[in-house]
């Protein structure tokens, strides 16, 4: 089979992707909330709008898309009761030992660097922000994969945010002298995607 004639277009995947956030109760803003608390101290001048732009130029990469279309997928099949067991209940409770929600997120991280992964490791522990919410487990709502997705897109964009930090100081500059649309420089390449 040839792969080429069945490939699914990426702004496709693009709006399946924050359809998926959306639909589980996840906003750009929540994440990029998680993004301040964790960059403000290091940042002079960062706001919102330069958190929100680098969450959504780590939603523009494919592996953090195919990552966030499984787990919430997984997620919502396990609210149907839909997994065979003993999967259904393993990821119902999103029991301790499980660690394959982790994997996902942590894999999604590593094509930002170690700041991402350690930064993954902080939000996993702590539960900072929407991911505290998501993980209460209230209400019957099943976020075994998601309040780890958002960790990961949290730890990329603050990464993406540290990177851009040292490259406004080489340039003798801060956050102040950046307005949002220039968080993401590479999106200003022609071609580039992230």
């Amino acid at each position: 089979m040839d792969g080429a004639k069945f490939r699914v277009h990426s702004d496709e995947v693009t709006k399946a992707t924050h359809e998926a956030l959306i639909r589980r109760g996840v906003t750009n803003e929540d994440i990029a909330k998680i993004v301040l608390e964790m960059q403000l101290p290091y940042n002079e001048g960062l706001t919102i709008e330069h958190c929100i732009e680098s969450v959504e130029s780590v939603l523009r990469k494919r592996e953090m898309q195919h990552a966030i279309l499984v787990g919430v997928e997984l997620d919502e099949l396990a609210e149907q009761g839909k997994l065979s067991r003993p999967l259904q209940t393993i990821v119902g409770t999103d029991e301790g030992l499980f660690g394959v929600d982790e994997m996902i997120g942590l894999g999604a991280v590593l094509t930002y660097g170690s700041i991402a992964v350690t930064t993954f490791g902080h939000l996993d522990k702590n539960k900072i922000g929407v991911i505290r919410k998501l993980d209460t487990k209230a209400g019957g709502a099943v976020h075994t994969f998601l309040d780890d997705l958002v960790a990961s897109i949290a730890a990329c964009a603050s990464a993406r945010i540290a990177h851009r930090t040292r490259d406004l100081e080489e340039q003798g500059k801060t956050f102040e002298d950046l307005a949002p649309e220039e968080t993401a420089p590479e999106t200003k390449v022609e071609g580039a995607e992230t």
